[in-house]
């Protein structure tokens, strides 16, 4: 992708082909005097003439010879540039005028952060790479089960799971290596349930010195489009608490309680923010909080105050996607209205703008699957100021999961229709104060 750069203003490519074409210039001005003189001093034989053109009118030879060195020129640029990328570009990714328009439509995107964790943020972020260059994933880092809790145990590293999962959403690369990191090793001593991804993290941490610059330099090998940050960097436990009065130390141990959860909390409390996340929020167009497990994945990064604070100052779309269907040990028989209730309890105020809900009831839950459909109960709370918005996002193969394009298509309509929305708000909010009086 980096040829896809000579075309972008502000290169010094434009500066060093421009010298290049002057250089050729002074070379075929030097040879014309040099074949003149000695046209003038050596006698040449009659076929020189003819070859040259001398029956010819001056004007209409420059003319001639103009029109065939153009055309040799632009042959010659063409088949060049297909030479160099048919190498460079990725095999079936189309032409190169249609990658640079491609290119340049994503960094006219709007700024988009997403936060959460797990397979919901990653879904998510499928969707969102292919409306908009400007994407931050604001990733959890409470993660302490299967091959990333062992890592973090083991070696002191932030969790590395969620994470690479994202590397994988937003990667551009050829799909054999989105299949290598996603390699888990079924057999081997101390290598069984690790995922080759995880572990190259982990290892590029060992040789950059820190998790964060690891992140960096691995979406440089995955030609990542957007960045993916942290947080916070603290070493964190996540905490809950049960309506039984009973609690549970541990993400992973949070679903198998198979209890009604009160609440949940961090250890240590109000670790402080990862500094790029929060300038990334406050920087946003759009904030889409979700989809992801409520209390395991989402809640992790609200509760860091610095996040949450900066998510109550920005002038940001805040949209938080509801899962399409109930998750074991965590949301049991939940409904839409729980969800955000559960949100604005954990935050202390209503965070998002929006709650982007499924409105397509009628698809069938895998058989045997322990998740029934999220579902409106009725009214809307008149306590909660956030505007609900129903659509069709479910993914009709998977029905327990987001489809990535009608997620983000839903989320775009949002932002692009938000200042008539509002303004229609206001209008109504007028006429009704009008007819009151």
């Amino acid at each position: 992708m980096q040829v896809l750069k000579w075309l972008y203003p502000g290169m010094q490519v434009k500066r060093w082909l421009l010298l290049l074409l002057i250089a050729i210039t002074f070379l075929s001005l030097s040879a014309a005097y040099f074949m003149v003189q000695l046209y003038r001093e050596q006698p040449f034989p009659e076929i020189a003439g003819t070859l040259t053109l001398q029956f010819l009118p001056r004007p209409v030879r420059g003319l001639l010879f103009l029109t065939i060195g153009t055309l040799a020129a632009a042959v010659a640029f063409l088949k060049l540039n297909q030479s160099i990328l048919s190498v460079v570009l990725p095999s079936g990714s189309g032409s190169i005028v249609d990658l640079v328009y491609q290119a340049r439509n994503l960094r006219r995107g709007p700024k988009i952060v997403a936060i959460g964790g797990g397979t919901g943020l990653s879904n998510l972020l499928r969707g969102l790479k292919e409306c908009s260059g400007n994407l931050t994933a604001i990733v959890t880092v409470a993660d302490d089960g299967g091959s990333s809790g062992r890592l973090r145990r083991e070696l002191g590293v932030l969790p590395p799971g969620d994470f690479r999962q994202c590397l994988v959403a937003l990667s551009d690369v050829e799909p054999l290596m989105t299949r290598l990191f996603q390699y888990r090793f079924g057999e081997g001593t101390g290598l069984e349930g690790h995922s080759f991804g995880n572990l190259f993290i982990v290892a590029m941490t060992a040789i950059t010195g820190n998790f964060e610059r690891a992140i960096r330099e691995s979406s440089r090998v995955l030609a990542v489009r957007g960045q993916i940050l942290p947080s916070t960097l603290e070493n964190l436990t996540l905490e809950a608490e049960f309506e039984d009065e009973k609690r549970v130390s541990g993400e992973s141990a949070i679903p198998e309680a198979r209890s009604s959860i009160r609440r949940v909390f961090l250890e240590p409390p109000q670790p402080p923010g990862y500094p790029e996340a929060v300038r990334a929020i406050l920087e946003a167009d759009i904030i889409v909080i979700g989809p992801g497990s409520l209390y395991t994945s989402l809640l992790p990064n609200l509760l860091v105050d610095d996040i949450g604070r900066a998510l109550k100052a920005t002038n940001a779309l805040k949209v938080y996607v509801c899962n399409v269907a109930t998750q074991r040990g965590e949301t049991d028989d939940y409904t839409v209205q729980e969800h955000v209730e559960a949100l604005v309890r954990h935050v202390g105020s209503p965070i998002v703008d929006y709650v982007l809900a499924n409105d397509n009831l009628d698809v069938q839950m895998p058989p045997g699957s322990p998740s029934i459909p999220v579902r409106m109960n009725g009214v809307w709370p008149a306590d909660l100021p956030i505007r609900v918005v129903l659509a069709d996002v479910i993914d009709p193969s998977n029905p327990i999961r987001h489809d990535p394009k009608k997620l983000v298509q839903s989320i775009l309509r949002l932002y692009y229709d938000r200042p008539s929305r509002e303004r229609h708000s206001r209008e109504k909010e007028l006429e009704e104060a009008a007819g009151s009086l």
